[in-house]
């Protein structure tokens, strides 16, 4: 929190305090599935979420950029417990409508509060509590609890990531990124450059194809896309012959998950056949030599993201003219365009920096343990959920980056997150925290995510600010759904490194 935050903070009346038994801060995907999970697992704990925005959704919420969709199934993307019906790749309205139907089917929004940006995060353990110093625009509030859900995202939605070109200053169009993409632009006549080669780049292009004089993607290499019709054949066969929804979701969801770990772990075993996989669909729409000089990457499959583009839309831009597709290094900006390495320049009225998002550690929420911040990058994960030296504290931060959804960890952290709390009340315990056992003393540390199996710029430019690793299962962040999907679900909280204390001081 900055110095000028702290000062418009203290300016600002008080509210009284309230105090609930779990605090829960964010209100995307993963606040959504907390909140769900406490209502129908522990019925008889109070709870809140709080949220900067003003409405739900998190960055589906705040991200309005045109065609912006999910870049992998709602079938695995969608709650295990809310049956998914529509496209596989989903519009952003389309999950916000599915988003605000969990909210109303479970009566979550009388448990919701908007506009609550949390400043501060201060665990007492003589009390055994967290207070939250929360500014809700017009006052500044205390809330209490026993225990801390943190349901922030890992995306920084105040500003995206923009690499710093040379001489950039001089271009004289307008410079716009995908996270915070102005009202009512006009690219009606307009030379568009599009700087990227993600799934933001990937929406973008289609959206915008048709739709300006020039279209140009730029990237520096080729990422895999994979071109697939956006509908699911066997969900569709199955409701032809009335089989219910929520089975229909059940058994896709299954399929999806199996054949992503069995395509993941191809790409591990045999990688020049995954490779070949994932480009024999390209030749649908583009020539060998667009393949090999755009859509061939030097990285072996899944070492990062794989982006679906439903029905093809974006090799059809291209392969029709109505988009470009550059591959190149920028040199230098200059008031009309880019000029790049090759020599070529290209010019622009309107450059758009799909060029990737910066990431937030628990929120950028200042956070203190009996007075002393806590910095993660010196503490140790547990199962990417908890975290040494932070009692009372769970999170949903990052889950499976490379081959599944978000929410297939989402869905699993829920569910061990509401067992932990019944067992702390079964067994009169107040307060838990994850500890170092006596044959883990000295073990080796490494990143939170070994940038040898997975190293997005995302990740690359932050790994520094995140927790570590260490060299046992307990304590590293698993990118293997298919393993956690048994282990989580049967995690023994008596085993040692879980701590528990039942004594409290009297307030």
């Amino acid at each position: 929190m900055s110095a000028s935050q702290t000062e418009d903070s203290n300016a600002k009346p008080e509210a009284p305090a309230e105090h609930f038994d779990v605090l829960v801060i964010g209100a995307g995907i993963a606040g959504i599935g907390a909140a769900r999970g406490l209502q129908e697992n522990c019925p008889g704990k109070t709870y809140v979420v709080l949220d900067a925005m003003e409405s739900f959704g998190g960055t589906w919420h705040c991200h309005t950029y045109p065609g912006i969709r999910s870049d992998s199934d709602l079938y695995t993307f969608g709650y295990k417990f809310k049956p998914w019906i529509g496209n596989p790749i989903a519009s952003r309205e389309a999950i916000l409508r599915y988003l605000g139907e969990v909210i109303d089917e479970y009566d979550l929004d009388k448990n919701f509060r908007y506009g609550h940006r949390v400043q501060s995060a201060d665990w007492d353990s003589k009390y055994q509590i967290w207070t939250l110093r929360v500014d809700t625009g017009t006052h500044v509030q205390t809330f209490t609890g026993n225990f801390l859900w943190m349901c922030p995202g890992y995306y920084r939605h105040s500003k995206g990531y923009q690499p710093d070109w040379p001489d950039a200053d001089k271009f004289e169009g307008t410079f716009v990124h995908p996270q915070t993409w102005p009202d009512g632009l006009n690219t009606q006549d307009k030379r568009v450059i599009v700087i990227g080669s993600g799934a933001t780049a990937a929406t973008l292009v289609p959206a915008l194809a048709g739709k300006c004089k020039s279209l140009t993607m730029l990237q520096r290499s080729p990422t895999y896309f994979v071109p697939a019709e956006n509908r699911n054949r066997l969900a569709n066969m199955l409701r032809e012959i009335e089989i219910d929804e929520q089975t229909i979701h059940e058994i896709v969801r299954k399929k999806y998950v199996y054949d992503q770990g069995r395509f993941l772990q191809k790409t591990l075993t045999h990688p020049d056949e995954a490779t070949e996989d994932l480009l024999k669909p390209l030749r649908e729409y583009l020539t060998q030599d667009q393949i090999d000089e755009h859509f061939t990457p030097k990285y072996r499959p899944w070492h990062q993201r794989i982006a679906v583009v439903p029905d093809g839309d974006l090799l059809k831009a291209i392969r029709d003219g109505e988009a470009e597709i550059v591959t190149d290094h920028i040199d230098r900006f200059d008031e009309t365009g880019i000029h790049l390495k090759s020599g070529r320049h290209v010019e622009a009225d309107i450059v758009v920096t799909a060029t990737g998002f910066s990431m937030n550690v628990m929120g950028d929420i200042e956070m203190k343990v009996d007075g002393a911040a806590v910095d993660f990058a010196d503490v140790i994960t547990y199962r990417g959920f908890m975290y040494t030296g932070v009692p009372n504290m769970a999170a949903m931060f990052i889950s499976y980056l490379r081959a599944a959804s978000y929410t297939l960890k989402v869905d699993l952290v829920v569910d061990v997150v509401t067992r932990l709390l019944n067992h702390m009340d079964e067994t009169g315990s107040s307060m838990v925290e994850v500890a170092l056992r006596p044959q883990d003393q000295g073990m080796e540390l490494e990143p939170l995510i070994n940038p040898k199996i997975f190293n997005p710029g995302l990740l690359q430019r932050h790994l520094h600010e995140l927790p570590k690793c260490g060299d046992k299962e307990e304590w590293r962040l698993s990118q293997d759904y298919w393993t956690e999907k048994d282990v989580l679900p049967t995690l023994d909280f008596t085993a040692p490194e879980f701590v528990y204390s039942k004594e409290t001081a009297d307030a």
